[in-house]
C-alpha cells in the first residue's frame, strides 16, 4: 500500500470499510470474536498463519474452529487467506495488518487483547458480553 496515492489510497480504504461492513464481513467479525474467546491460551503470534508449536494468528483462529486446512494457504497473498475464510482480499489484508503490525511491540497475550478489542469494535451494533 506504500506505494498508493491518495485517492488510491481513499479508494482502498473504501473497499475495506465496505467489505468488513457487508454481509459477509460482519459474519465473519462475529466468527473471529467467538473464535478468539474460545481459544484455550488467549495469545496471537504475528508475521504467519500458524507456527510449529500450533499458536496462530487471529484469522486461523477462525480456520480453526471452522476445520479450514491452513497447510497451503501462503500468509503473503491476502487473496488466498481471504479465499480460504469467505472474505474479501483487502479484508483479509486488513485484518492481517492489525494483527501484525498494529499490534506489533505487543506480547502475544497483549496482541490478543487488543485484536479482541478491535473486532468487538468493527461489529455493528456491537456485542453482548
Amino acid at each position: 500500500m506504500e506505494d498508493l496515492d491518495s485517492t488510491d489510497l481513499a479508494m482502498y480504504r473504501g473497499r475495506v470499510t465496505r467489505a468488513m461492513k457487508g454481509n459477509r464481513g460482519q459474519t465473519f467479525l462475529r466468527d473471529l470474536l467467538a473464535a478468539l474467546d474460545v481459544m484455550p491460551d488467549k495469545e496471537l503470534i504475528a508475521g504467519e498463519l500458524v507456527n510449529d508449536e500450533g499458536d496462530c494468528c487471529a484469522i486461523v483462529a477462525v480456520c480453526k474452529a471452522r476445520g479450514v486446512d491452513t497447510s497451503k494457504i501462503d500468509y503473503e497473498y491476502p487473496e488466498q487467506v481471504g479465499e480460504a475464510v469467505g472474505i474479501a482480499k483487502c479484508m483479509a489484508a486488513e485484518i492481517e495488518y492489525m494483527n501484525d503490525e498494529w499490534t506489533n511491540d505487543r506480547s502475544p497475550q497483549e496482541r490478543w487483547i487488543r485484536m479482541r478489542k478491535w473486532v468487538e469494535s468493527q461489529i455493528i451494533g456491537g456485542t453482548q458480553r
